[in-house]
């Protein structure tokens, strides 16, 4: 019978690449995962890693074991969840990746509504992109991951994990009410993306979606935008609308928590919306910490709806 926390440090040996990338995320020393991984290869009868430069690599017949791997933890995660779905009280640790917006508008109330609702259950967050955060999910080193994705820019399933849509979120463009780059004059002067083209702006990194996105619709609107400032901190964006210095694309849900910002806000051309997902490993999904955190979000989504910034 082949021994499944071997069976995993091959699987993490797979994901992360090196024996001591391995040690660092599980707490155990690279002789360590090498003494178990020479068990594992004893046990099957067949050689797993072969030597690659300086580290090793895994042979074809330890992929075959990843696979089977896979499986076996993804069924081993379906009976843990069974077990905790069969106990009155939601308890445990649960950890989640989640990025800017969604932690400052809707995180404090899903944490409030937990400790009412469940006091045993103790949740972990870490601010992380999606990307980053889905390996880390795999990698069990988070249960659930909040992400998100712009107009045109849909990610490609993940394998072992499984999506839900959180919620359709509008995008707005926040410009400057007062000073040098002001547009439109009086309030609620009606005023065009293209309006915007002698402004300065602010946008995410050219090579992420958000930053992507935004570009585009600029460029979709007759454009090419002035980008002079480059940061993911959304807070910093609107911050820099309000003071007069540049316009940005900025979720509504983000301005329907934050004090109604020093400057004009726009609904962008046609509408268009990110969506917000929440990812967790596919044997998890029933996992009822998993199960609470979900719902509370979603009636987060429905009490931030409310407050979201107007036209």
């Amino acid at each position: 019978m082949l021994d499944v926390h071997r069976l995993r440090l091959l699987r993490e040996l797979d994901r992360r690449g090196t024996l001591a990338a391995v040690a660092r995320a599980l707490s155990y020393s690279p002789s360590a995962i090498s003494q178990q991984l020479s068990q594992l290869e004893t046990e099957t009868g067949v050689p797993l890693l072969e030597p690659a430069g300086r580290g090793v690599r895994l042979t074809a017949q330890a992929r075959i074991l990843v696979e089977h791997t896979e499986a076996i933890l993804e069924r081993l995660e379906e009976a843990e969840a069974d077990l905790r779905a069969s106990l009155a009280e939601v308890r445990g640790t649960l950890r989640v990746a989640s990025f800017q917006s969604v932690l400052f508008a809707l995180v404090p109330s899903v944490l409030t509504r937990l400790a009412e609702r469940h006091p045993g259950l103790r949740v972990e967050i870490a601010h992380q992109e999606a990307g980053p955060a889905f390996a880390g999910l795999l990698a069990h080193d988070f249960d659930i991951v909040l992400g998100e994705e712009y107009p045109g820019t849909a990610h490609p399933p993940v394998p072992g994990a499984r999506t839900q849509l959180l919620a359709n979120d509008e995008l707005f463009t926040v410009f400057p009410a007062n000073g040098r780059y002001a547009v439109g004059g009086e309030p609620g002067a009606q005023v065009r993306l293209a309006d915007l083209a002698g402004v300065p702006w602010i946008f995410d990194p050219a090579d992420t979606g958000p930053g992507q996105w935004a570009r585009n619709a600029c460029r979709e609107a007759g454009f090419e935008p002035d980008v002079r400032y480059v940061a993911s901190d959304l807070l910093l964006q609107i911050h820099l609308a309000e003071t007069g210095h540049a316009a940005a694309v900025i979720p509504g849900l983000l301005l329907g928590a934050v004090p109604r910002p020093a400057a004009r806000i726009m609904p962008l051309p046609g509408r268009p919306h990110r969506r917000l997902t929440t990812g967790v490993r596919a044997g998890a999904s029933r996992h009822p910490a998993l199960r609470a955190f979900r719902g509370a979000l979603r009636q987060a989504v429905r009490e931030a709806s409310r407050n979201e910034s107007p036209d």
